[in-house]
């Protein structure tokens, strides 16, 4: 029987906002972790086993108290932070994914792109929802965004999927390794000859194993077998059973967003392409009129939706 799709958990609410429009919208998961979570027991009665802080200089097990971070500079020296310090140094929760430029979709390599949430509008914000997703299939643009997540600022991309829009979380540029070095191995700095007949055999195993994205026909195979064996040792009574501990079941809520106000379209993207072009002249003249000019439409039109709290991320095993 196949399991009921149900509505996922709002993970943020806020707005995308560029130029002068705000788009109130709700970001949901886009993904669940799947991957099979062996526990820890203990043989010889079937207690849960846990984790401790341990010393690891004199092995002795420390308490949480007694535990500081720090940042190692350099080997064996270290800069310590309080908790204190970290959380002044949290970005700023904007409720807002501000799309700072909007870049051809190809231009970006896939091994940027990083945890994808699906967009949806909220309150009143269909109209101009569904004109930058149209926006951006026809320009084939997609937007670069930043965005502060659980009190960690990201880089994101935002791009139309059917109805509904994705911001994928993007990795930083200091994250992905630079294949220059790569290309300097033999394999790949040689040029290799290809014939003719190499091409078209190539061409035509392609063409005999080409077939529509069904991602339904991929499964993963040890997650399988381990289920059947889980199966079959239920049903013949190979169990055991682990003590029962006392768990925080308490769970974050996403909260509930202020409507935001959806005010004329037209006149707000005038407004907007009006913003920019003061901008750009004024740079020329004086640098700062641009900015007041900016800074009065965007107080005159501007409502962010109410900030909420983010619910946190769950890192996938």
């Amino acid at each position: 029987m196949e399991k009921e799709e149900t509505l996922p958990r709002v993970i943020w609410k806020g707005a995308i906002a560029f130029g002068l429009v705000h788009v109130p919208v709700a970001l949901y998961s886009a993904t669940h972790g799947a991957a099979l979570d062996f526990d820890w027991l203990d043989k010889r009665n079937m207690d849960p086993v846990g984790y401790q802080r341990i010393n690891k200089v004199t092995g002795k097990v420390i308490e949480r108290e007694n535990v500081v971070k720090g940042l190692k500079y350099e080997p064996r020296k270290y800069v310590v932070f309080t908790d204190e310090e970290i959380r002044a140094s949290f970005p700023k929760a904007t409720q807002t994914v501000e799309i700072e430029s909007f870049v051809k979709a190809a231009d970006v390599p896939l091994s940027f792109f990083e945890k994808p949430y699906y967009v949806a509008p909220i309150n009143r914000g269909a109209k101009v929802f569904t004109l930058l997703r149209e926006t951006l299939v026809a320009s084939d643009r997609i937007g670069i965004a930043r965005v502060v997540i659980s009190n960690k600022q990201h880089l994101a991309a935002l791009y139309p999927q059917g109805k509904l829009l994705v911001l994928n979380l993007l990795r930083w540029s200091e994250e992905v390794r630079a294949p220059k070095a790569l290309l300097s191995l033999d394999t790949l700095s040689s040029d290799i000859a290809l014939t003719t007949t190499e091409k078209k055999m190539a061409a035509q195993l392609v063409k005999d194993l080409t077939a529509e994205w069904d991602p339904d026909a991929f499964k993963d195979d040890f997650k399988s077998d381990i289920m059947k064996l889980v199966a079959q040792r239920v049903k013949a009574g190979k169990t055991a059973t682990v003590s029962t501990l006392e768990t925080d079941t308490a769970s974050d809520s996403g909260g509930s967003g202020g409507s935001a106000e959806i005010i004329d379209l037209t006149d707000l993207l005038r407004r907007s392409l009006g913003a920019r072009k003061l901008a750009k002249s004024g740079a020329d003249s004086a640098p700062s009129s641009g900015k007041v000019a900016a800074s009065v439409l965007n107080k005159r039109t501007r409502t962010a939706a109410a900030p909420t709290p983010a619910a946190r991320r769950k890192r996938s095993a």
